[in-house]
């Protein structure tokens, strides 16, 4: 089939030849659109002059002025930040000790129903699991008169979800550890003590730092929990959020969100360049290390 002296045959072949050799890097092209074009849209946006969110007017900062002269979503923003901090740390640590007896301790009593209880907050809905723990502090407050619903159950109930996750973490990186790191240690007269803090924890490091960020992002983030749990006068940046959005549009919110976005990122991009360069020293000490044996090699190899 011919065509003005082009033959359609072959450009059709030669097309469908490029999108079998491309069709991966076409799909996660369109994967990334996905996901990254609604971003895109809100930080251009929340730059846009007037209230309008489908029409471009013209560059403005005034959200952003409008964002820092709101008390609410600032007072929203350093509580949520106070409690993702908090909660990201004690799931880290408790997530800890619960991996720790799931690998370290494969027979003991209960272990199934511990197991179970651990991973369930995984599987059960937020919305359950902030009804549940409202009647549980509704019932602990009125037989001991404490807490009372604010910052110190939105932690708890941060927690105990966030507490889930870190353990799922923490226990496939101690799952894949070498233990006859840890019983080289000891042959050589180290203490438990400094086993674990001279040998476990380096090994462990990684998933402790993405057990942290992943905990701190689900307590910063959650709204539906926070939502069960807080009280008067204490209310997350997501609340905030959620309220202004039940009401209209306001472009304050696309300013918030642009500079978490530009945070999130910078904190990645960093933390992504931290990792290379201790990836390149490692590999240099690797080089080194393995240089003299190649400038004195064994005389007798036969020895």
């Amino acid at each position: 089939m011919r065509k003005d002296g082009i033959d359609m045959n072959n450009v059709l072949r030669t097309l469908l030849r490029i999108l079998e050799n491309n069709v991966g890097r076409i799909w996660m092209g369109l994967v990334y659109l996905f996901l990254y074009i609604p971003l895109i849209f809100l930080i251009v946006f929340s730059f846009n002059s007037t209230r309008q969110d489908g029409v471009f007017t013209g560059f403005s900062l005034r959200w952003y002025e409008a964002l820092f002269s709101d008390s609410r979503l600032v007072e929203g923003f350093f509580l949520s930040l106070k409690v993702a901090l908090i909660t990201g740390t004690l799931s880290v640590v408790l997530g800890s000790f619960a991996a720790f007896v799931l690998v370290r301790y494969l027979r003991f009593a209960g272990r199934t129903l511990f197991y179970g209880l651990v991973n369930a907050p995984l599987v059960m809905p937020e919305v359950i699991i902030g009804l549940a723990l409202l009647l549980l502090m509704v019932a602990v407050q009125r037989t001991i008169g404490w807490p009372d619903r604010g910052f110190i159950t939105i932690v708890t109930g941060h927690t105990l979800l966030g507490m889930a996750y870190a353990t799922v973490v923490i226990q496939s990186r101690l799952s894949e550890m070498d233990r006859t790191l840890e019983e080289a240690a000891m042959d050589l007269g180290c203490r438990p003590v400094q086993v674990f803090f001279l040998v476990t924890l380096p090994s462990i490091a990684p998933a402790l730092v993405s057990a942290w960020l992943l905990t701190f992002t689900l307590s910063f983030d959650d709204v539906v929990i926070s939502e069960f749990l807080s009280g008067p006068g204490v209310t997350t940046l997501p609340q905030v959020i959620f309220s202004y959005a039940r009401r209209g549009v306001n472009p304050s919110i696309y300013a918030a969100a642009t500079i978490l976005i530009t945070v999130v990122s910078l904190g990645i991009i960093a933390y992504s360049i931290s990792v290379m360069r201790r990836q390149k020293r490692l590999d240099r000490e690797i080089s080194a290390a393995a240089r003299p044996e190649q400038a004195f090699p064994d005389p007798d190899p036969a020895k």
